[in-house]
């Protein structure tokens, strides 16, 4: 459970600091939340949520700049200051590649947005449906399989798998 809350606080770090003007959001505090190094977070981070720390960062900003856009009547120039960009071009790039729509069409009705939830961390636990199950005796059967001898050696196994399978397949 220390691993969850490690990882918790790490989002809640960053939460706190996506629209942090002058110090941003540092690597290093984030990792420390999370009880590792900044060099293990930013790997370990991908592989458990399928998204880049940077992007996810980049989409949480977006989104709140999104949101800031359609519910006040701030400067575009000031929402992409807000939330870190050097320059509003570099912020309407960004918006429209998520979005498909420069930030100021955010405040026309019927805009369409893409909002990007905050990441948490918790445990499922799966296998807890019972299942009937019964045990079968069965006459004696026979069967059969084909094998492939092949080696890593200049990546030969990656050609001869598919090659095997491919013969297999034409077989029936």
């Amino acid at each position: 459970m220390e691993w969850l809350d490690s990882m918790n606080e790490a989002m809640a770090y960053i939460e706190a600091h996506l629209s942090d003007r002058n110090n941003g959001i540092d690597y290093v505090e984030i990792a420390k939340a999370a009880c590792c190094s900044s060099f293990h977070f930013q790997r370990v981070f991908p592989f458990i949520t399928g998204i880049t720390l940077s992007d996810y960062i980049s989409r949480r900003r977006l989104t709140l700049a999104a949101f800031d856009l359609q519910t006040s009547d701030i400067k575009v120039i000031d929402v992409a200051l807000k939330y870190g960009y050097e320059s509003p071009e570099a912020f309407s790039r960004a918006f429209k590649l998520l979005n498909g729509v420069m930030p100021i069409s955010a405040r026309d009705n019927g805009t369409i947005l893409k909002t990007f939830p905050r990441l948490s961390f918790q445990i499922m636990i799966k296998g807890d449906t019972e299942m009937n199950y019964r045990i079968e005796e069965k006459e004696a059967f026979e069967i059969f399989g084909l094998e492939l001898k092949t080696n890593t050696v200049n990546g030969q196994c990656f050609k001869d798998i598919p090659a095997f399978w491919e013969a297999c397949e034409k077989d029936g």
